[in-house]
């Protein structure tokens, strides 16, 4: 795989990737991941850029700043060079802003260069910037945003402020882009109402957008955490205008709203992942820490839509499954309810032309057959 990769970066050297058509870019750039891409093309990319500042205010609601970590922990290309490359200005981040609060030594603060929340006003008033969402947005009690407040305002208030008067908005990670974790069914999911921006769970019509009765473009970005190069590919791809925003979007992203380059419609984690012939074989662990296939342990990964195990985490170096732990489907807008029981076998969904994994497991003899029927496998929802 890595020699493929390899192969792949050397061809594109010599391509000039801003000649190239969008489909192109984005299988290439998708291909090759990107710490190959800001190297390859660090020239061209300067060059383009030179006189182009994108300014990003990056926004957290209800998350646990999972996705912001999972870019900080990119390594190579690290945020800083990453940002410094594709000629960003990460104008407004909440985790990682130097401002010291309302009060600095006992006195008031009204300055942006102190004060955070002054900031984040004045960069909403002069436009121009691509709004970036990390966590869910409250809407509840009873519509007043109440049970997500920051500074005195609720975060409904900030995002509604911010949403208006961004150019786009990428919603980032599975709370963001579907409501996450904050939106599994419990005694209090309807008190608290939490929101992704463009959607809820599978509900386009129940966005906080739609809420607040804003038309805004927006990208999905979900995962539990979203992958670093998803992040910064697709902001890469939006400020190159290989992505044209909105004039790409319907061509770019599938129906929930993810760029179908990460997120294919027609590929599952599970045709690539590193414990597939063991599912071939009708081998299953039964018990953590085995080495076979995970789906009697609760995997969901012939549902899940992700590149994860063509790209893989932590430097290309291992994923979820290859590291003993089942898919959770985290990539899904119907995370988490849609996958739950986490850790148990999904009884009631057929992974094979409707014949249960009991059923595959006692003519895996044929090993052969169910090879190639396996490939049969696409689009399976949890519901």
């Amino acid at each position: 795989m890595n020699t493929g990769k390899n192969n792949l970066v050397r061809t594109l050297e010599s391509v000039d990737f801003l000649k190239m058509d969008r489909r192109t870019f984005l299988k290439a750039v998708g291909a090759v991941g990107a710490t190959a891409f800001l190297g390859t093309y660090k020239t061209e990319i300067v060059s383009a850029l030179k006189f182009a500042e994108t300014k990003i205010i990056w926004l957290h609601g209800a998350e646990c700043t999972g996705c912001s970590e999972s870019v900080l922990n990119g390594g190579n290309p690290d945020i800083v060079q990453a940002i410094s490359k594709l000629n960003v200005n990460l104008a407004y981040h909440e985790t990682l802003l130097a401002q010291q609060g309302i009060f600095v030594d006992g006195k008031l603060a009204n300055t942006s260069e102190l004060n955070s929340e002054i900031l984040i006003d004045e960069l909403i008033e002069e436009g121009n910037y691509i709004l970036v969402v990390e966590g869910a947005i409250a809407n509840g009690p009873d519509g007043s945003g109440r049970y997500c407040v920051i500074g005195n305002r609720t975060f409904k208030e900030i995002f509604a402020k911010a949403a208006k008067h961004a150019n786009a908005i990428l919603a980032v990670g599975t709370c963001a882009a579907y409501g996450g974790i904050n939106c599994a069914d419990s005694a209090v999911a309807k008190v608290t109402d939490y929101r992704g921006v463009a959607f809820t769970k599978e509900d386009s019509s129940k966005g906080m957008l739609q809420e607040l009765n804003l038309k805004k473009p927006v990208i999905n970005i979900p995962g539990c955490p979203a992958h670093p190069d998803w992040i910064l590919l697709t902001v890469g791809a939006v400020i190159l205008g290989k992505i044209r925003i909105p004039d790409d979007l319907d061509a770019v992203l599938d129906l929930y709203g993810r760029p179908k380059v990460f997120f294919p419609t027609d590929h599952t984690v599970h045709e690539n992942c590193p414990r597939r012939g063991f599912y071939d074989r009708g081998e299953f662990d039964e018990q953590i820490g085995g080495d076979k296939c995970l789906w009697k342990l609760g995997c969901k990964a012939p549902y899940s839509h992700a590149d994860c195990a063509i790209r893989r985490w932590n430097g290309s170096v291992s994923m979820c499954t290859q590291a003993g732990s089942p898919c959770i489907a985290c990539v899904e807008p119907g995370f988490p309810d849609a996958a739950r029981p986490l850790y148990v076998e999904a009884e009631d969904k057929g992974v094979l032309l409707g014949a249960n994994i009991d059923t595959l497991s006692k003519v895996a003899v044929g090993a052969a057959t169910v090879a190639a029927g396996v490939h049969a496998i696409r689009r399976m929802r949890g519901e």
